[in-house]
This record gives C-alpha cells, structure tokens and sequence, in this order.
C-alpha cells in the first residue's frame, strides 16, 4: 500500500528543485527588493527538507510494519 508521504514529498521535491534551480541559475538582480536575499534558493531548499523528511518517516514506517508483520510466528492451520 502507498503511503501518502510519498506522494506528497515528491510534489514538495519537484517544487523544491524548480525553485532552487531557478535560485542558482536565475537573475540574480531581482533579488535586490529582498535585501540581497536569494529567497527562491533559501526556500528551494527548505522544501527539499521537507521532501527529504516525510521520506524519511515513510520508509522508517514501511520498515517497522515490516518488522511487526514477521515478528510474530504464523499457526499453520495443519498443526492445530
């Protein structure tokens, strides 16, 4: 079964990507009503986190589902 993190953390990854390539590659003279700040690689970057994140909590969740499904030995029907 698909966990929704996963969905959702390459929405944010793709939207991470685009924003920090266009903060790398971009015009960096827009950037001047912002202080100097380049805030499309600064939030690029927070959303590729972010993506990196739920990642992360899906496959440590998908790992302890896992686990619990063999931990517990399995009654054959034959035996009983």
């Amino acid at each position: 079964m698909l966990d929704i993190r996963v969905p959702v953390a390459v929405m944010f990854g793709a939207m991470g990507a685009l924003l920090t390539g266009y903060g790398v590659f971009g015009d960096q003279s827009i950037y001047g009503r912002s202080l100097g700040i380049n805030i499309n690689l600064v939030w690029g970057s927070v959303l590729l986190a972010f993506a990196a994140c739920l990642l992360i909590l899906s496959a440590r969740a998908r790992s302890r589902r896992g686990d619990q499904r063999w931990s517990t030995p399995r009654r054959s029907r034959a035996s009983s």
